[in-house]
């Protein structure tokens, strides 16, 4: 394929090779046809030459050593090109024979050729000998016009010239269709491809089931595709979560830091906003760890482990504010014995979080949060004695930018329908996950996360 000139388009290269290939298969099986025919034509004309040789040699007799013709069985065959020679002496000739034709017979009769092709005339000589008490005492030359076989070398080299044309030709026009047809998928998945934008991140080639090279090559690019959609909707999901998580300390930075501008104020008052600020900035840089933590386990580099108690108080703690303001009170139960859990502490806190959140919004009464072992992994339950989740929503609130009813009805949320994604998401980057307790009253999500 290297041989073939590169501004070529596939299908022109392909078409050119088969036609390359099956010019080449059909010169060789023309020349190999035309020379066994060639073959089989000379052998046929030195056969008959010599059945007439040896017709003619069965109308003889040998008298006191010397040939006696006699009658011959046709007349004609004397006539025609046949000569009896006694020793190097003609005893019986054509009347007229051509001159070349009459030297080769004479030649011939006096050598231990049996056979002599006569240059220009188109005639082949066979020579047989007349035995007589076991010694050759003369010959029986026959001749045989080449001619007919000549033109029916000629015809038959002329007619398979253009049977192979004819197949040549045959074979390009059902090649160059057989081609287009075979490519045509590419030429379709090169039209889709250039079609697509980056915003197509559903569009595939979709050439159904894999069955030969290409359908295989397509439902490959779907799969590299598939991948390729996923890493981009991975990269659109953590920009959501950052700036779902990073949205309210940033608010509250904002507002602090404008309160603290509208008018002069003590030293001590000054310091007191300083310390508000400082601490949103501790939990945006908290965030971006968590954040950090969750692509380290997402991409299987080393992780860490942490005391599944410690990590429940401190996301406890971190949303005791929100609890306290609406009025309700947070309970952790856990067994006295440490249990540790195959991820990091921070990680632990930014998975529960979102649910004691939104306990905290949805929520009436107290919230309860219960850890404890269940074989291979350590289970967290987060409870609240709230309206909990109806039976339509349970399969997409943990669907990024999703809300429950509860949210859009009660008006006690400003969230934006992340955090449940965002805690499932941790959870699963950590090798566990967040259910839903349907059975329980209110609402009850379910961590569960490896041991470590």
């Amino acid at each position: 394929m290297k041989l073939l000139p590169p501004k070529l388009s596939v299908r022109a290269r392909l078409l050119l090779a088969v036609v390359v290939a099956v010019a080449g298969a059909l010169a060789v099986m023309i020349v190999g046809f035309n020379l066994l025919l060639a073959q089989r034509l000379s052998a046929n004309a030195t056969a008959i030459a010599r059945e007439r040789a040896t017709a003619q040699l069965s109308t003889l007799r040998v008298l006191h050593g010397h040939v006696v013709v006699g009658e011959a069985p046709d007349n004609e065959a004397v006539d025609s090109q046949v000569w009896i020679f006694e020793g190097a002496r003609a005893i019986e000739q054509p009347k007229s024979p051509r001159r070349q034709v009459d030297a080769a017979a004479h030649a011939l009769a006096r050598s231990d050729r049996r056979t002599t092709d006569v240059d220009g005339v188109e005639t082949r000589l066979a020579a047989v000998p007349i035995m007589s008490r076991g010694r050759a005492i003369g010959r029986v030359v026959a001749g045989v016009s080449l001619a007919p076989y000549e033109d029916t070398r000629n015809v038959s080299l002329l007619g398979s010239i253009a049977l192979g044309v004819g197949l040549l030709v045959a074979v390009g026009i059902a090649a160059r269709w057989m081609l287009a047809a075979a490519l045509r998928p590419v030429a379709r998945m090169t039209a889709d491809a250039d079609a697509w934008s980056e915003r197509d991140l559903d569009r595939r080639f979709g050439l159904g089931e894999p069955h030969d090279e290409l359908t295989r090559l397509a439902a490959t690019l779907d799969r590299l595709l598939d991948r390729l959609a996923a890493s981009l909707r991975h990269e659109q999901r953590l920009t959501a979560e950052l700036s779902h998580e990073l949205r309210t300390p940033l608010a509250k930075i904002a507002a602090e830091s404008e309160l603290a501008l509208r008018r002069i104020r003590e030293g001590g008052e000054y310091r007191s906003a300083l310390e508000i600020v400082r601490r949103h900035v501790e939990q945006m840089t908290r965030t971006v760890d968590t954040l950090v933590a969750a692509s380290r386990q997402e991409a299987g580099l080393a992780r860490s482990t942490a005391d599944a108690r410690i990590a429940a108080a401190a996301a406890i703690e971190a949303c005791s504010p929100l609890a306290l303001e609406r009025e309700m009170a947070i309970e952790l139960d856990a067994p006295a014995a440490p249990l540790r859990v195959g991820v990091e502490s921070d990680l632990v806190e930014r998975i529960l979080q979102p649910l004691l959140e939104n306990a905290c919004r949805y929520g009436r009464g107290r919230i309860r949060v219960v850890l404890e072992r269940d074989g291979s992994g350590v289970v967290f339950t987060v409870g609240d004695e709230g309206p909990g989740v109806t039976a339509e929503e349970r399969d997409r609130i943990f669907d990024p930018g999703s809300r429950g009813t509860a949210a859009t009805d009660g008006g006690a949320g400003s969230g934006v329908g992340l955090g449940l994604a965002l805690a499932r998401r941790l959870a699963r980057a950590g090798g566990g996950d967040v259910t839903l307790d349907a059975a329980a009253p209110g609402a009850h999500f379910v961590v569960r996360l490896p041991t470590a």
